[in-house]
């Protein structure tokens, strides 16, 4: 059972960077499926951020957030990264790694996702 733990978050003013951690436990075999980020803001629903497979060279970003969201992995350290710049007070929300992706429909489906973190909160003052 692959755990998973995102870091990274914490409060900037419009137009500000923070760089998020999603961090698989030492306990698990590797990262060797694709990771989304998805986020969650109070009484909306979970949505898709981005994505990325396991070798990293299939990526996909949510329009909101393209160009200025760029999302990589570093498998050796079992680490995913989001890099946010620009951010917007409309991107304010619970941000969450997740993995065990069933490609069997769109990577900005939360339900096919089986392996969650506890999630980072990113504030975005204006």
């Amino acid at each position: 059972q692959v755990t998973l733990m995102e870091s990274g978050g914490g409060s900037v003013q419009t137009g500000g960077s923070l760089r998020l951690s999603c961090e698989a436990s030492k306990y698990a075999v590797s990262v060797s499926d694709a990771v989304g980020w998805f986020r969650q803001a109070p009484g909306r629903e979970r949505e898709g951020v981005a994505m990325i497979n396991s070798g990293g060279n299939l990526i996909y970003y949510a329009d909101s957030v393209r160009g200025r969201f760029t999302i990589s992995r570093d498998n050796a350290k079992k680490t995913v990264y989001l890099e946010m710049v620009s951010l917007k007070p409309e991107d304010a929300a619970m941000y969450y790694c997740a993995t065990g992706f069933s490609w069997s429909g769109n990577w900005e489906n939360p339900e096919l996702y089986s392996c969650w973190g506890q999630g980072t909160q990113v504030t975005v003052s204006s």
